[in-house]
């Protein structure tokens, strides 16, 4: 089950790189000026690259738990 270690790895990885890059995207955002409203409708757009990667890392985090325990 080794193999199945190596693939949650990856997605966990995978999400936390989704996960850093909603900050970035976040961060960018706010170092605009927008007025409150523009700011609202980014950050709008940006939750559900967040909400997407953090499953896909905690969805990684378990097939390595699960991996660890089988293997």
């Amino acid at each position: 089950m080794v193999w199945l270690v190596w693939i949650g790895t990856a997605l966990a990885v995978l999400g936390l790189v989704g996960i850093l890059y909603s900050c970035y995207l976040v961060q960018s955002a706010r170092r605009e000026n927008l007025a409150d409203e523009a700011l609202r409708a980014r950050m709008t757009k940006i939750l559900p690259i967040n909400i997407g990667s953090l499953f896909v890392a905690i969805l990684g985090l378990m097939t390595v738990v699960v991996g660890v325990m089988l293997a």
